[in-house]
């Protein structure tokens, strides 16, 4: 009996094997900026239970990505006392603030 083939990932960044993914943290967000697709994580800091709470800062990993071509970060850009705070005030971002914060990283 034949296995048949594996089906490919749907495209959604999380549908990808953990080894494959930009980014180890939690994807927030699909955007576009200048006629490219972006996929934004979070991703928290290694002191999770710091004195200033939890810190976070946001990955951006474009699509279309070339070989050498490696995820752009953010300084932590979200603090707060929780981790479940943090990762609610990441989801409160819309998209031009997010849009925002990918062209403070683009040269």
């Amino acid at each position: 009996m034949t296995r048949p083939p594996p089906r490919p990932p749907s495209g959604h960044p999380s549908d990808l094997p953990a080894g494959a993914r930009p980014s180890p943290g939690q994807h927030l967000a699909t955007i576009s900026h200048e006629g490219r697709f972006w996929d934004v994580y979070l991703e928290f800091e290694e002191d999770l239970r710091g004195p200033d709470g939890c810190r976070a800062l946001l990955v951006y990993s474009a699509a279309d990505r070339v070989e050498g071509e490696t995820p752009l970060r953010t300084v932590a850009v979200i603090v707060e006392p929780t981790h479940e705070e943090a990762v609610r005030k990441a989801r409160e971002l819309d998209g031009h603030q997010l849009v925002a914060f990918l062209r403070s990283l683009l040269p």
